[in-house]
């Protein structure tokens, strides 16, 4: 992209220039607010966070050979040629300017967006596919990267910063795609990431504690106002809600928007709703696959069958009502259809099974569960396939209050008959010192532990542990394919590490 300063900038009316003097037809070809990025006739935004103060790094945009500057107060240090607009916000600055930059692709693509405390990564990508299925050509934005058509792209946060957003929405419209669902987290909608956006459809999945203390929310009440904001602020033609969350009605108080309500099981109650209901839930584990079979049921009309996900838990046909919610009502693809791709579905880190024929009798699986609630979850669900014995292994991500870790702790004590604690991302943390805190956190009769502290040497040691009719859980990396170590991001490939690592027991086994 290319735009004149001029025509950048009058996105911004009360930007006033506080330094410098502008040249409203010097070429911009980028927009910026990481310094180290920032080149010749970029346009750097200098971003306060609760971390890092971007004013800080202007001189360092400067010496790239950006000359204009979006600040909140000036930057004294910058020489007179570099032109500095000041503005009251300059998140908010940065996503008016990206939307301009990029010709508001916004304005010519449906948006889907989703809020929660778990399941948005599994129901977004349940819909991407559902509607690719359907001859929809559908981008992804979220936990897992950005995906559209065959690219795959890494992102830093669930809900990148606004200028990213932009930036790829204009990719997928200019390659042909028209729908792109988004997980919006609550720190984007705090943030101001996704202002400017209208989306057609916003999704509430569910509501706990999470993401609070530290750097994040200072509490509940502002974590689950933040996520409100979706469902109220951003003129969604529809509203569909997880019925069955105790928040849910909270979150849909008050919103004028047509609601749709999904729920699992059937309840007599007169004041009970449901738009779309699964039933009959079991789990399913043969011929080397395991999910679960449900009944559906589409505004009153049953659709004829069991239909199989290949994903576990009641919680997971919680997300696939989600999708087909999204497919079925709002962009007409038929049920028949839509169930079809569902039975099929693989998305990377969420529920991954691996399956090895050295060790054909032992299910491993890998997940994102990182909290305690996600934790909890997902061993329970792999309960009901009653393994011989439930083995997890997982460890907590730096830079997190001690709650976050007991609550790890507390899921997994009397629901995993092993537990092997290691490394997530430490990050600036002590890796010793995170597994000692999680360690501390067990009750004195919660099951065994072993404390293995690097993730690669205690996988390889999950797998010499794993015995036939066991069910082995790697927690918390899921799709990510590198691991923070203080600030570098190391390669790191759980599924990649694990192959090799069955792969070599069988070796081992083959030569004994």
């Amino acid at each position: 992209m290319r735009k004149p300063l001029g025509d950048v900038i009058a996105a911004l009316p009360n930007a006033a220039i506080v330094k410098g003097t502008p040249s409203p037809e010097a070429p911009i070809t980028m927009l910026c607010y990481d310094s180290r990025r920032a080149v010749m006739d970029s346009l750097f935004f200098c971003l306060t966070g609760k971390i890092a103060d971007g004013h800080r790094f202007a001189m360092g945009a400067y010496r790239q050979g950006c000359r204009a500057f979006i600040v909140e107060h000036i930057v004294e240090d910058l020489p007179d040629d570099a032109v500095q607009y000041a503005v009251p916000n300059s998140r908010t600055a940065l996503a008016d300017c990206a939307a301009a930059f990029y010709n508001h692709p916004e304005r010519e693509m449906r948006l889907v967006g989703l809020t929660g405390t778990k399941g948005k990564t599994t129901s977004a990508l349940l819909m991407q596919s559902l509607l690719t299925a359907a001859g929809i050509p559908t981008g992804y934005i979220g936990t897992n990267g950005i995906h559209f058509l065959d690219r795959r792209i890494e992102t830093a946060n669930s809900t990148p910063e606004s200028v990213e957003i932009y930036h790829h929405l204009r990719a997928m419209l200019d390659h042909g795609v028209t729908v792109c669902v988004m997980e919006v987290s609550s720190q984007a909608l705090w943030m101001g990431r996704v202002r400017g956006l209208t989306f057609d459809t916003c999704l509430f999945t569910n509501l706990s504690p999470d993401h609070i203390g530290g750097v994040e929310h200072p509490d509940f009440e502002h974590y689950k106002a933040c996520k409100r904001t979706l469902l109220t602020d951003y003129n969604a033609s529809c509203i569909m809600v997880n019925a069955d969350d105790p928040a849910a009605e909270d979150m849909i108080e008050g919103i004028n928007a047509p609601v749709v309500r999904l729920r699992l099981g059937n309840r007599p109650d007169a004041d009970w709703i449901a738009d779309w209901r699964a039933d009959d839930i079991r789990p399913v584990r043969e011929a080397g696959r395991m999910g679960v079979s449900f009944t559906c049921t589409r505004h009153g009309q049953a659709l004829e069958g069991h239909h199989f996900l290949p994903f576990p838990g009641r919680f997971n046909v919680q997300n696939a009502l989600c999708a087909l919610a999204v497919a079925c009502d709002r962009f007409g693809v038929e049920p028949a259809v839509a169930l079809t791709a569902l039975a099929s579905a693989v998305i990377t880190g969420r529920f991954e099974t691996i399956h090895h024929p050295a060790l054909p009798h032992v299910s491993f699986i890998i997940d994102y569960a990182h909290n305690g609630a996600s934790m909890a979850a997902i061993l329970d669900a792999l309960r009901e396939y009653n393994p011989r014995r439930l083995i997890c292994l997982f460890g907590s991500v730096g830079d997190r209050t001690f709650e976050r870790r007991a609550q790890l702790a507390e899921a997994a004590a009397y629901r995993a008959d092993l537990c092997i604690l290691t490394s997530d991302n430490p990050g600036r943390e002590d890796p010793d010192a995170i597994i000692a805190e999680i360690d501390a956190a067990f009750p004195a009769d919660a099951c065994p532990r072993l404390c293995v502290p690097d993730r690669e040497e205690a996988i390889r040691r999950v797998v010499e542990l794993a015995e036939e009719g066991d069910v082995v859980l790697l927690a918390g990396k899921g799709h990510e394919r590198y691991q923070l170590v203080g600030i570098r991001r190391l390669p790191f490939c759980e599924s990649d590490i694990l192959l090799d690592a069955i792969g070599a027991r069988a070796g081992s086994l083959m030569g004994s």
